[in-house]
């Protein structure tokens, strides 16, 4: 009996004892928060009294605050109420500027992937390129919304950019003029008994307009899908879901994801597809298919859905919120990660296609010099020269082989 009360007294005294540690931590990093809170509200207070020059509390807190998002990671940023609204507008389809879809990367803003039909995609701006200037301006101390500020502008104005290439012996130069930007971001068209569709990116709507494009091609009784993700930065979440459920069948999970306290969402097709399951689907993917677009091509993967085509993705696999402030202003934040069905995280990894299939630096500029040739001879839509590119072309080829059908697994 004197045992078992011993027992229990030391048990006590051991959840006493972590009790108290766990207060006692907790009341350290409280200690901490305010010591530093108290170090930054020193320092304003010093700027404000004693820097050469009158500055506003605004403009110091805003500084703050786009220097504190920064410091997370590439995706997150703070928005003035200007920047927000701009950044909305672009979310909207229709903005201003040279059309790139632009991160951070090493402390420089990084080419994720130019917008198809905009003047930055006709210069010739590819994936990967790294911007050191703007209009002379060195970019190393900027922040993603300055960047995007300085590149955008009145329609008509032009704005050179100083980029760094792979492969390339020295930095170059592009000028490019300014345009409203509207996003067409579904585009369809047959390849004789191939159909073949375009996602540009996951603007507001893109779900509705592939079902028009699916069903259209449907009708003409093509032997299978090439859908081109290819330059996709990605866009909207609800947007990813809403074309995944066009192309898997009810019920099966497309996308999850975990937040930093564990708490999970996940998203499932809730209609049935438009796409019949013994449809062949091919999906083109490179290293300017992003976020939404890699959301789509993993869950296809995983359920085997559809053949990868193309060459590694970029591998975003992060969730921002916009978070609007009471001044007009927001805060775009990483909340969670996402996972694919099977759980893959690929997150700065990427997705690696079925078929891998690369494009080097000479095949993309034969491809898109042959494209620009075509439309100063007055050709408009969508312009595809299979024969000019290999990674096409084997997605067609995959269809009329019929290596293309897979049953979809039913996990």
């Amino acid at each position: 009996m004197r045992r078992f009360r011993f027992v229990v007294l030391l048990f006590i005294t051991f959840v006493s004892g972590l009790l108290i540690g766990m207060a006692g931590a907790y009341q350290d990093r409280r200690e901490d928060d305010y010591r530093y809170l108290r170090l930054f509200t020193d320092v304003l207070k010093i700027i404000k009294e004693h820097y050469v020059e009158p500055v506003s509390t605004k403009d110091l807190i805003y500084g703050a605050l786009s220097g504190m998002t920064k410091s997370l990671d590439p995706f997150s940023a703070f928005f003035t109420p200007k920047q927000y609204e701009e950044f909305m507008q672009e979310t909207e389809g229709e903005f201003g500027g040279v059309g790139i879809e632009i991160g951070m990367e090493k402390g420089r803003p990084t080419v994720i992937s130019p917008i198809e039909g905009t003047p930055a995609y006709r210069a010739g701006i590819r994936p990967g390129d790294i911007i050191l200037e703007i209009n002379g301006e060195d970019t190393s101390n900027m922040t993603l919304m300055d960047v995007v500020q300085r590149i955008r502008g009145k329609p008509g104005t032009k704005v050179t950019l100083t980029i760094l290439r792979k492969g390339a012996d020295k930095p170059i130069k592009v000028e490019l003029e300014r345009a409203i930007i509207r996003i067409e971001s579904v585009k369809w068209t047959t390849l004789g008994d191939v159909g073949y569709v375009r996602l540009s990116q996951f603007t507001d709507g893109t779900g509705a307009r592939l079902e028009k494009a699916l069903r259209e091609l449907l009708n003409q009784r093509v032997k299978g899908i090439v859908l081109d993700l290819r330059n996709d930065p990605g866009g909207l979440l609800n947007e990813a879901v809403n074309v995944a459920s066009l192309l898997l069948p009810e019920g099966k999970l497309i996308v999850y994801t975990k937040a930093r306290n564990g708490e999970t969402s996940r998203y499932f097709v809730k209609r049935k597809p438009v796409l019949p399951e013994d449809m062949p689907l091919v999906v083109l993917i490179n290293r300017g298919s992003a976020s939404a677009s890699e959301i789509v091509a993993g869950a296809l993967q995983d359920y085997k859905r559809a053949i990868l085509v193309g060459e590694r993705s970029f591998g975003k696999a992060s969730v921002q919120n916009i978070i609007p402030l009471e001044d007009g202003s927001a805060i775009k934040l990483t909340v969670a990660y996402y996972y694919t069905p099977m759980g893959r995280l690929i997150n700065k990894k990427g997705i690696t296609p079925d078929v891998e299939v690369p494009m080097d630096e000479k095949q993309e500029e034969k491809l898109q010099e042959a494209i620009r040739r075509k439309r100063m001879e007055g050709k408009s839509g969508l312009i595809l020269i299979p024969e000019l590119d290999p990674q096409l072309s084997k997605a067609i080829e995959i269809i009329r082989s019929g290596g293309a059908f897979r049953k979809v697994a039913s996990w």
